[in-house]
């Protein structure tokens, strides 16, 4: 039953997909901000992204059906916007993503060592991973595959295609994987703001949740600078993207201390646009 119901998403997202190319780029975003806005609480609970707001105890200044709004429509541009990362990547919309901090990817380009770029699901984070390999980063990015099976399959097309070639799935022969590619002298690229069963507990938004020690496994090993990165949409169809100078991690400390640390930096880039960051991930789960 269930892969009849994955079936069926599989053949809409396709259809979607179809009709937002032949629209244009601005005119699929709106689509899809319409779509996700009015039809997003099928597919991702408005419940749940206030449960998760309100044990965050942000002050946002709008209401929460607003705050709802917002997310859920966001949502749908995202989706609307991937068909045209093949243009993106060809540099077709250039015009519409601009990158603050190129000089410090400069530098990383020019160094031997590898980086751990760390971020989390902000807007059209597809993106991120996208510029760091188009700028000459050697680049590995991990990612997790999505449930249905069927949309999985074209979702990892596009990313192997047109975001970065080099994809790790999440798992324990991910982990292996990403070994190998610091040994080879790649960079990594992983989003930590999701909920992880093998993570620790560890301080968020004043609450209790399970946190990737990845970043942190890799820095005591391998020392690795960490550098943050950040995507904010402006005017509905224009990004801008941070690129944070690379921050030298004291490998003596815990791996707790550090996730710690870096918690601390995602809670500062949720907190720079709220209703841009993907709210239903529960990580404040028990």
């Amino acid at each position: 039953m269930k892969k009849i119901k994955y079936f069926i998403e599989y053949l809409l997202v396709k259809f979607l997909f179809i009709i937002f190319k032949a629209v244009g780029y601005k005119s699929a975003s709106n689509i899809g901000f319409f779509i996700g806005k009015n039809v997003g609480n099928f597919f991702r609970k408005k419940k749940s992204i206030i449960e998760n707001l309100h044990k965050s105890k942000i002050t946002i200044g709008i209401s929460d059906n607003q705050f709802v709004d917002n997310i859920l429509g966001n949502y749908g541009r995202i989706l609307a916007e991937y068909p045209f990362l093949r243009d993106f990547r060809k540099n077709k919309l250039e015009k519409f993503i601009k990158i603050d901090g190129l000089e410090n990817l400069d530098k990383i380009k020019n160094n031997e060592k590898p980086a751990v770029f760390i971020s989390g699901h902000f807007n059209n984070f597809e993106l991120m991973a996208m510029k760091i390999e188009m700028h000459g980063i050697n680049l590995a990015a991990i990612y997790r595959p999505l449930n249905n099976i069927f949309l999985n399959k074209t979702m990892e097309r596009i990313r192997t295609q047109y975001i970065c070639k080099n994809q790790i799935r999440k798992g324990r022969s991910g982990t292996r994987k990403i070994l190998e590619n610091l040994k080879n002298g790649n960079s990594i690229a992983l989003m930590i703001d999701q909920r992880v069963s093998e993570g620790i507990k560890i301080d968020f938004f004043g609450n209790l949740a399970s946190t990737t020690t990845i970043p942190a496994q890799i820095v005591k090993k391998y020392n690795c600078d960490l550098v943050p990165i950040y995507i904010e949409r402006l005017e509905k169809y224009n990004f801008k993207m941070y690129v944070s100078q690379p921050i030298v991690i004291d490998s003596e400390k815990s791996q707790e201390e550090i996730s710690k640390h870096l918690n601390k930096i995602l809670e500062k880039m949720i907190l720079r646009n709220p209703d841009q960051w993907i709210w239903t991930h529960n990580r404040w789960k028990n």
